[in-house]
């Protein structure tokens, strides 16, 4: 918004609109303002065409090399070679497509939450008229339940509350008010005299004249950031960008020499056709897009089991490189629940009020005494009162707990339950009943009911604010009975020296004030007997000479699994930061409590701060805070900008309209499923099924270990493939002229697919690594090759292909045929990969891994090897692939003999630690 109106009167802002709270608009002033402002809805953007998204698969290095392979197989006559790569490509892209096409769909379901119709007064009449036609300075009415259809500037205000939370974060529904606002500065959730589109009116009525529409109000504000802020792709697709790039020059590469090897012998230009498809099939691997989604997808399979679900596979991997979480508080941190913490009586004992949520288990722990709740008359009137004076409602269904109404309210009668006091049972059948009611006020700060007790006699039930309440007390309870103030007014510090309940003052205020820095919500409750003349006065006459029962601190506490969450992230070397729409005093308290906090650096930066730093400046501090509070949808934009720039790795956390743009923007959004808007799911990468923050560890582990075993996949596929290039570069550089292909492309098809990809799938549910949450997070620009692991893979390959060739080499000199030759050489490089597929096991060497504890390894290399038999010892598998059956000495010695380069290599790298080998 251009213009604070919150910052502007009543009768300024009527007057800027040109309207009045008695007539509203014409007709005439209507039509003029919706062509100059248009319809109030917001704007979404045209979605990719699905024809596009699929062309758009084909733009991939490796799918390009493939389809120049497939159309020169089929034009030398290789019409099997062409059909099999053509069939792989078509798979390829038809699964990222799929991924691709179910793509985000914030904007749909942000004007899914827009209200459809308004009450608003045209002309002197209040007409029901379609939301979106709604225009700047019409007047609406606000009722109870409504979803208010734009951004308002509250004319009057009966009890009005708004339920904020999804575009502020603030765990309570707000208080409205008329007042101007004086401070410029503050944020959306203190412009207490707005109402905002999508919100939801929880109590009361009111008025209110529409200051913003469509894409003018604060949630079109987050439309618009949401439609501007880029997608980042995530480490994982960077990582398989350029192993994409690397693998075309790489390939090129091979292909230009071996070209020029064969133009330089004079060879014909068919064989060299030939050997170029060859080489192209075998540098690429053409199983590697489809066997990294099925990885991802047993993963994501895996992780739903834990209340983690994964709308994008590659987020998965990236939760695995996440090196900061910037969580939200309310409902991911804490329970979403208010709870009372601590009770206090008016004879100065306190208890703790152990539990959890709005479940009715818990008790009444005394501290520094040893009085139970229940033997205090005071703590137990105070519960009364807290009970009836209460518009909330307590529900059971089946064994799930809940409170209808305000959560405040209803942690009181959680905790009145939990010392044996039932709000139904009480007004039912307890004698208890509600003779009169004065709703709370922002002016009084208070609410209070007459009550009719057992006895049949009549008190005022009273809550509030424990400064008011204070000021309009005349006493406290002690021993069952009232001690009452001298004729001293209380006024000031309320330090009242001359007072016999001086004392009981001084701790109530003490109270107050432990209660503040453990950020506790406190509530005073206090009570009076009435007359029959007393009935018929005003709430004004009665809120005075209350006598003090004693108060009660609330919040919403952490959840319990919280702070081993919090620390096995720290241990991990992930830091937790919290980024919240509420108070920095609230934030600070939970943060330190959970261990967000650690130390007196750790710093608390609020909204206001932020709105004075320039982008460079909160780059260098994000290092040092550990809690943003009172942030708006924009401050959390930047703030993972900021850590993106310092080269984090961020997943944020959500679950309002308000997290959309920067759940969009993090290299991981992670969206509450229970809580969460259908715009922050839609916006998100991963859903929390049980919203709760331990679930991300959990998946920040499932993370690390799948890039381990891709890292691993990636390893025995791509040795696999140096081999194949190898053993044909053997053959070329030493055979010169004369060269015969050591293996054919469909042979090498069925390496990449068969023999190596079925097996090195079963890497892709290898157990995790012993030190796997123990180790630092990758850095953002980590390849896959990090560690010595490219070097170890050619290594690896050019050994492989090295024995192949001397199998292949060996056949042709002993006077076998060729394609015995052949045969020889494929069934070792299969052998090979078999045997090496046992050290891409681990990081470390074969030698120190149990070769039994993966049966799903086991069975793949039996499969494969019993598949690659067929292949040479069928007629069907001699006619397609060309081979020969093998005399079962020569098999026999194949097998045994291909397991020396890993044996040996492994041995090697063991004694001499090094990395490459």
């Amino acid at each position: 918004m251009s213009q604070k109106w919150f910052a502007t009167s009543v009768e300024e802002t009527l007057k800027q609109h040109d309207t009045a709270v008695e007539k509203g608009l014409s007709s005439e002033t209507v039509a003029r303002r919706l062509e100059e402002f248009g319809y109030n809805e917001l704007q979404a953007q045209d979605s990719t065409p699905a024809w596009k998204l699929f062309a758009h698969q084909f733009q991939n290095p490796l799918i390009f090399i493939l389809a120049v392979g497939a159309i020169v197989s089929f034009m030398t006559g290789h019409t099997v070679d062409a059909v099999a790569i053509t069939a792989i490509i078509f798979i390829n892209a038809c699964i990222a497509f799929w991924q691709e096409y179910k793509a985000q769909k914030g904007m749909e379901a942000l004007k899914e939450m827009a209200a459809p119709t308004a009450e608003v007064l045209r002309g002197g009449e209040w007409l029901n008229v379609p939301a979106r036609e709604l225009v700047p300075g019409d007047v609406i009415r606000i009722s109870t339940g409504d979803i208010l259809p734009a951004d308002v500037r509250i004319l009057e205000a009966n009890r009005l509350a708004i339920d904020e939370a999804a575009l502020t974060g603030e765990s309570e529904p707000v208080d409205k008010i008329t007042d101007i606002i004086a401070d410029e500065s503050v944020g959306l959730g203190d412009q207490k005299n707005m109402g905002f589109m999508t919100t939801i009116v929880t109590t009361g009525n009111g008025l209110g004249v529409v200051t913003g529409t469509g894409m003018k109000t604060e949630v079109g504000h987050i439309a618009d950031m949401m439609a501007n802020t880029e997608e980042t792709k995530t480490p994982m697709q960077v990582r398989m960008d350029t192993i994409a790039k690397m693998l075309l020059v790489a390939g090129l590469s091979v292909v230009g020499v071996v070209c020029a090897i064969g133009l330089y012998h004079g060879m014909p230009w068919l064989d060299i056709l030939t050997t170029g498809i060859s080489l192209s099939v075998a540098a690429i691997p053409e199983g590697l897009p489809t066997v990294v989604t099925i990885v991802l997808t047993m993963g994501s399979t895996k992780m739903v089991k834990s209340n983690a679900l994964a709308k994008q596979l590659a987020a998965i991997e990236t939760l695995g490189s996440t090196t900061v979480i910037c969580s939200d508080k309310t409902g991911t941190l804490t329970q979403n629940q208010m709870q009372v913490m601590k009770a206090y009586d008016a004879e100065g004992r306190y208890w703790e009020v152990t539990g959890k949520g709005f479940d009715p288990k818990g008790e009444f722990v005394p501290e520094n005494h040893d009085v139970a709740a229940t033997d205090s008359a005071a703590m137990m009137q105070g519960l009364v009162v807290a009970t009836l004076c209460n518009d909330a409602e307590y529900v059971q269904d089946g064994g799930k707990f809940s409170v209808r109404g305000n959560p405040t309210e209803g942690a009181l009668i959680v905790a009145a339950a939990k010392a044996g006091l039932k709000q139904a049972e009480m007004l039912s059948t307890g004698g208890y009943s509600i003779v009169e009611k004065f709703p709370f006020d922002s002016a009084r700060k208070m609410a209070s009911v007459i009550v009719k007790s057992p006895e049949g006699k009549h008190f005022l039930a009273l809550k509030g604010a424990p400064d008011v309440v204070l000021r309009h007390s005349a006493g406290f309870m002690v021993d069952g009975a009232p001690v009452y103030h001298s004729s001293t007014a209380i006024e000031g510090n309320l330090a009242l020296e001359a007072n016999p309940t001086s004392e009981y003052v001084a701790n109530f205020e003490a109270a107050i004030e432990n209660f503040g820095k453990d950020a506790l919500r406190t509530l005073a409750v206090g009570m009076r007997e009435l007359s029959e003349a007393d009935l018929k006065k005003d709430p004004e006459e009665l809120e005075k000479d209350v006598v003090i029962l004693g108060v009660y601190g609330i919040m919403d506490p952490p959840r319990p699994e919280v702070r081993d969450a919090v620390e096995q992230c720290y241990n991990a070397g992930v830091r937790t930061v919290m980024i919240t729409g509420d108070h920095a005093v609230t934030a600070a308290a939970i943060a330190r409590d959970i261990g967000i906090i650690r130390s007196e650096k750790d710093r608390v930066v609020t909204g206001t701060e932020l709105d004075a730093m320039s982008d460079e400046d909160l780059q260098n501090i994000c290092p040092e805070v550990a809690v943003f509070a009172r942030v708006t949808p924009e401050h959390k934009l930047r703030i993972v900008k900021a850590q993106q720039v310092n080269n984090e790795v961020a997943a944020m956390t959500g679950d309002g309209v308000n997290d959309a743009p920067a759940l969009r923007r993090a290299d991981i959004g992670v969206a509450m499923g229970i809580t969460g808007t259908s715009v922050a799911k839609d916006s998100g990468d991963l859903i929390l099924l049980d919203d709760n923050f331990s679930t991300i560890v959990k998946a920040v582990r499932q993370g690390r270990q799948i890039f381990d075993n891709l890292r691993k996949f990636i390893r025995q596929e791509l040795t696999a493939n140096v081999g194949e290039i190898s053993v044909i570069l053997f053959a070329f550089l030493l055979m010169g002229p004369e060269a015969i292909l050591p293996l054919t492309p469909l042979m090498i098809l069925w390496v990449n697919l068969v023999s190596d990809g079925l097996p090195a799938l079963a890497l892709g549910v290898e157990p995790e690594e012993k030190d796997l949450m123990e180790r630092a997070p990758r850095k953002r620009n980590e390849g896959f090759f990090s560690a010595g692991l490219g070097e170890r893979i050619i290594t690896r390959g050019l050994a492989l292909g090295a024995l192949s060739y001397v199998a292949f080499s060996w056949a042709l000199d002993n006077g076998y045929s060729a394609n015995y030759a052949q045969t020889m050489a494929f069934m070792t490089l299969i052998f090979a990969q078999l045997w090496h597929l046992f050290d891409c096991r681990t990081f470390t060497t074969l030698f120190r891994k149990n070769p039994f504890t993966n049966k799903y390894l086991l069975g793949a290399v039996a499969a494969s090897a019993t598949l690659s038999l067929g292949v040479v010892y069928t007629g069907f598998g001699q006619l397609v692939f060309s081979t020969e059956a093998l005399e079962m000495s020569h098999l026999m010695l194949i097998a045994i003999g291909s397991s020396l380069p890993t044996f040996v290599l492994s041995g090697v790298k063991e004694l001499t630690k090094v990395k490459f080998i």
